[in-house]
């Protein structure tokens, strides 16, 4: 399991893009969840963590693995 924390989600809309870019990352067998509240996202799978950061700034959020 891989846990990152994400800043600047500030809506559902924010959490579903964040879904669906996470999703797409080889590796990923499942997001877990996304949560704008927590600021926290929680993935299954061996994916390249760099890669999920990487995905996740691509939708313009901030993203570090914990």
């Amino acid at each position: 399991m891989l846990q990152l924390k994400v800043t600047g989600m500030s809506c559902g809309h924010c959490e579903k893009a964040v879904e669906t870019v996470v999703a797409d990352v080889p590796g990923v067998e499942r997001v877990v969840s996304v949560s704008r509240a927590d600021e926290q996202v929680v993935v299954d799978g061996s994916p390249d963590p760099s890669a999920v950061a990487d995905a996740i700034r691509s939708e313009g959020y901030e993203a570090q693995v914990v």
